[in-house]
């Protein structure tokens, strides 16, 4: 069971994923504006926000922003049919995922439970690459001494990488791996993900020196 924090201002769509949440043993914390929903996450962390994209006042969108300089809370955005541009600027912004309206409750819930996998996923050694140390049992990256913070989501596909240092990980491979999608439409997941993952324990991002792009293929770990 999780604490979900959602926002949509639809009274028809919250009322049904209310319910279908809360068959399915979550406890649900709903809210119309993004402003209430910052408000009740200084106020008490929630486990997951899922919030709609297309909201009054403060978007969705901008309440993802807003919520990654508090804190690496999971975030889910609701986005419209097909509008790939809320989906690419929402997972720049750090969403860990999204789902297409109209949702499907089991749909939802399977991405809820993927992702709490994740933050709950960690073993209890460090893996040191030079600079970078990464502690998976205290969930913390650092660089040169300094503390990254990454998402859950963030820190498994690093972990991934990691995994398989000198291995090409195609798309396909880490989208089952990291989000247990299969569907080849979201292989933007992974590339927004690697993006902010690269400018956070990169140098320089635009010439990593850790994450390399294999053109065609997908990524691989090569520490320096």
């Amino acid at each position: 069971m999780a604490g979900i924090l959602l926002v949509e201002d639809d009274p028809s769509v919250r009322t049904a994923l209310e319910l279908a949440l809360s068959r399915q043993g979550h406890s649900v914390t709903s809210y119309t504006t993004g402003e209430e929903a910052l408000d009740h996450i200084r106020a008490r962390r929630p486990e997951i926000a899922i919030l709609d994209v297309m909201l009054p006042g403060i978007d969705g969108v901008e309440v993802c922003r807003r919520i990654r300089k508090l804190d690496q809370l999971p975030v889910i955005l609701l986005t419209a049919r097909g509008d790939d541009l809320d989906i690419v600027v929402g997972l720049e912004a750090g969403a860990d995922d999204y789902v297409v309206k109209p949702v499907e409750p089991r749909v939802l819930d399977a991405r809820i439970r993927a992702i709490l996998r994740r933050a709950e996923s960690a073993a209890s050694d460090r893996i040191t690459f030079g600079d970078l140390v990464i502690d998976r049992g205290a969930l913390k990256v650092t660089l040169a001494g300094k503390e990254i913070h990454l998402t859950p989501t963030e820190l498994r596909l690093l972990l991934e990488l990691v995994r398989h240092p000198g291995q090409v990980l195609n798309r396909r491979y880490l989208l089952r791996s990291v989000w247990d999608h299969t569907h080849v439409a979201d292989s933007r997941l992974v590339d927004a993900c690697v993006q902010r993952v690269r400018a956070k324990i990169e140098p320089r991002p635009a010439e990593p020196v850790f994450i390399h792009t294999v053109r065609g293929f997908g990524y691989r770990f090569s520490p320096p």
